[in-house]
């Protein structure tokens, strides 16, 4: 049932995206659109919550609750509960119907009672333990902009319009698994990357990818304390590791700010508890917030050949994630700078698995020593996995996953893996889909170390060492596909034939036009 109702919810929520479209840009919508949302669930957990604090007292609808002493006890223990609060007042359904009311007596113009709300549910965290996962929320959401409205009454139309639309949808939080609601925004999230072009690679890792990823890390477990992600866009990498196995704890790390802000709501719409996730909003190479951290999964799909400051700052050579490789990762390519990070971080029981871009694999020079370093004296590389190409929204790029781990039960080989031939994807429209039998096949081939011809092969150190440290994936999978011989004999013959046939079919057309008394045409 829940997957029906998923789907219901998704083409609901989806219909609003619709309902803007043409009247204002989608890059636009997007924060509002996403934004409202939130907004509408964090007012039904505050009403279910309360209504179940309720039961008993002489008045059982939250909605209806004017003793303020019985407000302050609901606050008290929505705070240490939820991390927020709602006064009845502040409800979704009361705004909405706010702004369907427009008579003589009462206009229908919300715009300042909306950002009261939303100002109020932060401020309602100042001093407690959620402080820092709600704060600056919903900066995102300015109601003052002429993007979606040259004059204020033109923007409250619209912003009715969104909230009347949601007011309609019924999220059931009382009777739908808790991933039902989350799931649909991340649907949305996912719809939305489609049509972002290059930006979308910010906050979005495609579902297929994201599912390789987590199974990777979550290898022979069924619970992990922590799960960790450098670079966490929305947090759907994050999220999708905990529908593998459960995960006690979350940890994230986003440079872009809004981003970062869809990421804490992606989180909370998931219903993982304000304690149980830990997001930071800062650059992770410069000025890393869970250094101290060790992480029994990683995960990330960080920004592809990205520019760093590097050996431009002394004090990124005395850093602890970098100095003991001898070198820097470039300055035009963090790759390696992200890899060494993450690898830093992965507790000594850990697995990580990160998308990287091909040129990591080969690269020379300062990469080239490092890649060398971590295979040959460290030994922590497991596995590296060769992926379609243009499978990502934004890049049409080939990419690869490499995996690593401190304390790797087969300690003397690599396996790789090349799913980036054409039978292991389908297209649409645009993009290359990994289906789920080629996801499957993946983390088979993975968790087996299977050897597989013309896809995946399982290399002894010394195989990468007569390479050089080169993991070019061609260099170990053989998917040279030998071509049918041609009889050059047969094909000369067919020609023969074929010039004899033209010349017997020019003689006929010939005889036609001089019965006909025409000019022939050759």
């Amino acid at each position: 049932m829940s997957e029906d109702q998923k789907r219901v919810l998704e083409q609901q929520l989806w219909g609003i995206a619709n309902l803007l479209r043409g009247k204002i840009s989608a890059d636009d919508y997007r924060d509002y659109i996403l934004g409202f949302i939130f907004y509408k669930y964090l007012s039904e957990k505050q009403y279910l919550y309360a209504n179940d604090l309720l039961e008993g007292e002489e008045v059982t609808d939250y909605a209806k609750v004017t003793d303020k002493e019985t407000l302050q006890a609901i606050e008290e223990e929505s705070l240490l509960k939820l991390g927020y609060f709602l006064k009845p007042t502040e409800l979704f359904s009361v705004v909405a119907a706010k702004g369907n009311a427009n008579t003589e007596v009462q206009s229908n113009y919300i715009i300042d009672d909306l950002k009261a709300v939303l100002n109020h549910i932060e401020l309602s965290t100042m001093g407690t333990e959620s402080e820092d996962d709600f704060n600056a929320l919903f900066e995102d959401l300015d109601l003052n902009s002429t993007k979606i409205g040259r004059t204020p009454e033109a923007r409250n139309t619209i912003i009715v319009q969104i909230l009347n639309h949601l007011d309609q949808i019924d999220f059931k939080l009382k009777d739908i698994d808790s991933d039902v609601l989350g799931d649909a925004y991340e649907y949305l999230i996912a719809k939305f990357a489609a049509g972002a072009g290059k930006s979308a690679g910010e906050f979005y890792t495609p579902q297929q990818v994201s599912k390789i990823l987590a199974q990777i890390v979550t290898t022979g477990k069924t619970k992990i304390k922590s799960v960790y992600d450098p670079t966490c866009g929305s947090g759907s990498l994050l999220l999708r590791v905990a529908k593998e196995v459960e995960v006690s704890e979350f940890y994230g790390q986003e440079q872009n700010r809004t981003t970062y802000n869809l990421a804490r709501m992606n989180m909370i719409l998931h219903d993982v508890h304000f304690r149980e996730f830990d997001i930071k909003h800062e650059d992770t190479l410069e000025h890393p917030k869970h250094l101290d951290l060790r992480f029994e999964a990683v995960v990330a799909n960080p920004p592809f050949s990205a520019h760093w400051k590097g050996d431009a700052s002394p004090l990124f050579s005395t850093d602890e994630r970098f100095s003991q490789y001898g070198k820097l990762a470039p300055k035009t390519k963090a790759d390696y700078a992200f890899l060494l990070h993450m690898v830093h971080q992965l507790a000594d029981n850990g697995i990580m698995a990160t998308v990287v871009p091909h040129g990591v694999l080969f690269r020379g020079a300062a990469e080239g020593t490092i890649r060398e370093y971590l295979i040959k004296e460290l030994n922590y590389l497991d596995a590296v996995i060769g992926l379609p190409a243009n499978i990502f929204y934004g890049t049409s790029i080939p990419t690869c996953i490499m995996v690593f781990k401190k304390c790797r039960e087969a300690n003397d080989s690599i396996l790789f893996i090349d799913a980036s031939s054409d039978e292991n994807f389908v297209k649409e429209g645009n993009q290359n889909v990994l289906r789920h039998q080629d996801v499957e096949k993946i983390i088979a081939t993975y968790r087996n170390r299977t050897a597989i011809e013309k896809y995946s092969y399982v290399a002894t150190l010394d195989d990468l060492k007569k390479n050089d440290y080169n993991l070019n994936i061609p260099r170990y999978v053989d998917t040279f596909e030998e071509e049918d011989t041609v009889d050059l004999d047969q094909v000369a013959t067919d020609l023969v034939a074929v010039a004899e046939a033209l010349e017997a079919n020019e003689t006929t057309i010939a005889t036609y036009c001089n019965q006909l008394n025409i000019k022939t045409p050759f």
